[in-house]
């Protein structure tokens, strides 16, 4: 179970972190993360992460597929985690 909580924990700080690189580098017009990798982070249980990274560095907010898809993704495992937890 700890190995579990770890690996959430990672996925999420992830998510967070590749948010604001690739902020960062859309401002610089540098090399970009792609959508793919957002995207498996993500699904990979970083979607809390990405979307609170989305919020905080107001990165993807326009598209559409990321504005609704990382939420929806982040409430379903959130319920998911919360009955591993509970079970």
């Amino acid at each position: 179970m700890a190995i579990f909580f770890i690996i959430v924990i990672v996925m999420n700080l992830t998510g967070l972190m590749i948010m604001g690189e690739d902020k960062k580098r859309a401002k610089r017009h540098q090399y970009r993360i792609s959508e793919k990798t957002l995207w498996m982070v993500a699904i990979l249980g970083g979607a809390i992460g990405t979307t609170a990274g989305m919020q905080a560095f107001r990165h993807k907010t326009k598209h559409t597929s990321f504005r609704l898809g990382f939420p929806i993704l982040a409430i379903i495992e959130f319920i998911i985690f919360l009955k591993i937890i509970f079970i």
